[in-house]
């Protein structure tokens, strides 16, 4: 059973997915699929990781923006293009428009991250940094547009580049011919919608499920509405998906198409993350991860096989390094700890000693010593731990309150 592609009620048909596979043939990476024992055992059937993070500028981006540049008119190519984006969409623009002979202008925030602007620049874009968030940035490029005739490349709102982002659904479907359910992050809803039309085209009984970031959540609000709805303020540590309404191509094929909303915490992201480190040896960005994290919070059973297509890589190594201690913390894994001790000689080498004692391992040690809240012989020690989990956590406060410490947090 498939749906006709002919007189689709949708802006991309199964026919412009196809033809954008056709036009990425030895442009873009075939992504691996990988199994994973931990998940599929934590779901109750088998889970595979859609690996698009190992794609050819870290994500799938530069499959819609290759199709996207492809389409243009060869006056349109002659303009150049501009785009706006904190990272992933830059690279691809950056990579398709020079594999494509046409000069890119890409804005960028004036906070991104140097690797990801470093990036840009080596895949061959002249980059601009304007505004402190995206949405200041998305303008100085419409202005740019407007005033050159360069082509803006929108990162989602556009049928060329749905088409092009559904070809992982067409992957998905040959590496996985077995597939129930597919779980993917949503930012603005492009890569959802491209993977739900190449994908409900020629399978309708397979579930797709989305993924955002609480903080992040435009889709379940604009779903209850019928209409694209914009949060206030996106806030999440995944800034792939930290957008604030739906783009209105890929809401309407959404709409119809998308069969559960999934919303993620920090904690969840954060370990996602370090689980597909630690368990799947693979480097995710936090958007990338969010699919697993649905799957490690999972509120009710899913038909498998799964699929969770992991979007991105790209992560900054100062970000990273944060939400790995992030992760370590949800996972009761890091400990911190406030405590007050008496201050004489020798009473914090004796506090380390009741730590090692029950095998937990220092980090970090903040000493003070002189402050108003302190009595004359008292000190106070913060101290950053790594543990083995939420049962050795409790046994390392035991042991303290055990030795007669005060611990106040």
């Amino acid at each position: 059973m498939s749906y006709s592609t002919a007189g689709s009620p949708w802006p991309v048909t199964l026919d412009d997915v196809r033809g954008a596979q056709k036009m990425l043939s030895g442009v873009a990476r075939v992504t691996a699929m990988e199994g994973s024992r931990y998940l599929s055992d934590l779901v109750g059937a088998p889970v595979h990781l859609k690996c698009e993070n190992l794609q050819r500028t870290g994500s799938f981006k530069l499959r819609g923006a290759y199709v996207r540049i492809a389409g243009l008119l060869p006056e349109e190519r002659a303009a150049g293009v501009v785009a706006a984006s904190a990272g992933n969409h830059a690279q691809g623009v950056a990579l398709a428009s020079s594999l494509l002979g046409v000069h890119s202008t890409v804005f960028m925030p004036k906070g991104a991250p140097l690797p990801k602007i470093s990036a840009t620049q080596d895949y061959g874009a002249e980059v601009r940094l304007h505004g402190q968030v995206v949405d200041e940035t998305l303008a100085a490029a419409q202005e740019y547009a407007a005033r050159t005739g360069a082509v803006f490349i929108h990162p989602f709102d556009h049928p060329d580049i749905i088409a092009g982002q559904g070809t992982v659904g067409l992957e998905i479907l040959e590496q996985c011919p077995q597939v129930g359910t597919i779980v993917v992050g949503i930012g603005g809803g492009g890569l959802a919608a491209g993977i739900a039309v190449a994908v409900k085209s020629l399978r309708p009984d397979v579930r797709i499920v989305g993924v955002q970031a609480a903080g992040s959540a435009a889709y379940p609000p604009s779903l209850a509405a019928g209409r694209p709805v914009t949060v206030g303020t996106p806030a999440t540590m995944a800034d792939g998906i930290r957008v604030g309404r739906p783009g209105d191509v890929p809401f309407g094929i959404l709409r119809e198409l998308l069969d559960e909303v999934r919303t993620v915490t920090e904690d969840e992201l954060s370990a996602a993350l370090l689980l597909c480190l630690e368990r799947a040896k693979l480097v995710v960005e936090p958007a990338g991860a969010s699919p697993v994290a649905a799957l490690l919070g999972c509120s009710g059973p899913l038909a498998g096989p799964v699929v969770a297509v992991l979007s991105g890589g790209n992560v900054d190594p100062v970000l990273m390094q944060r939400v790995l201690r992030h992760g370590m913390a949800a996972q009761g894994r890091y400990l911190a700890v406030r405590l007050r001790l008496t201050d004489r000689p020798g009473a914090l080498a004796t506090l380390l000693g009741v730590l090692s004692a029950v095998d937990a391992n220092v980090l970090d040690v903040s000493h003070v010593r002189t402050d108003p809240r302190l009595g004359l012989a008292e000190a106070e020690v913060e101290l950053h731990l790594e543990t083995k989990g939420p049962a050795h956590c409790a046994e390392v406060g035991q042991a303290l309150r055990e030795a007669g410490y005060t611990v106040i947090d």
